[in-house]
């Protein structure tokens, strides 16, 4: 009589074992091929090696009552890419492509936090920075499990996305993100939020770096920066990190599966 076999892992990095065997063979995925139009190439992709990142969609970047806010930053550009992720996300999760939020939820002692990292939220020392109350709220500033780190309301997170906090502007820098990819067996990552020209293209470069294909969907992205980091985000990402594409062609090239 055989014995049963048990799951160890997470698909499609698993494996099943009993006392006797292991079964190292991992179960396949299901390939899902589709055509995605990018503004320097036609690229056929897998959805089923796909994994869609929503980067900072926070409130102390997003939300009128922020940390940007505060600081005297016009939010209205970050706020741009709520329209169409709230219209994108609930496809995307029919065609079970997972769904990853990275955001900055920064530890309440700040003991993993340089100074320098600290510098860059709070520049003369006297300011409101990383961990300080907001004047308004009294939210601590991109802490995690405070109002000011929370995704904004307009964006619904289900129980079957995956949360990541991350420390840094990268979100692969110091995180489970990297281990978390592989498990799930995904290559092809579509890259969203704010700020492009920073956590965003930090994030994306990290990603090509490890070996990622990496697709940014620029009218899901945003930044508070001048025009001319935006413009330079898009030519750095096709000129050396990835192809630049935006949601309807996502939804286009979701809507030929069927």
């Amino acid at each position: 009589m055989d014995l049963p076999l048990k799951k160890l892992g997470i698909a499609p990095n698993a494996w099943t074992v009993n006392s006797e065997i292991a079964d190292i063979t991992r179960p396949p995925l299901n390939p899902q091929p589709v055509i995605l139009a990018t503004e320097t190439k036609t690229l056929r992709i897998d959805l089923a090696k796909s994994a869609l990142l929503i980067i900072d969609m926070q409130n102390d970047f997003c939300h009128p009552d922020g940390w940007l806010s505060h600081i005297g930053v016009d939010i209205t550009p970050a706020r741009q890419p709520i329209a169409p992720l709230k219209h994108l996300l609930p496809l995307l999760r029919e065609v079970n492509i997972p769904i990853i939020w990275i955001n900055w939820g920064n530890r309440p002692d700040l003991l993993n936090i340089s100074a320098a990292a600290s510098h860059v939220y709070n520049p003369t020392g006297e300011g409101i920075g990383l961990g300080d109350a907001l004047p308004k709220n009294g939210a601590k500033v991109l802490m995690k499990d405070s109002w000011a780190a929370n995704v904004v309301d307009e964006l619904e997170q289900l129980p079957e996305d995956i949360c990541i906090d991350k420390y840094r502007m990268s979100g692969f820098w110091d995180t489970a993100l990297d281990s978390i990819l592989k498990n799930l067996g995904r290559t092809t990552l579509f890259f969203t939020g704010v700020n492009a020209d920073q956590c965003v293209m930090t994030s994306l470069q990290d990603a090509h770096f490890l070996g990622y294909d990496c697709i940014l969907l620029q009218d899901c992205t945003a930044t508070t920066s001048p025009e001319y980091c935006w413009q330079a985000t898009l030519y750095n990402v096709k000129q050396c990190f990835g192809f630049v594409s935006d949601s309807q062609a996502m939804l286009k090239a979701i809507d030929n599966i069927y």
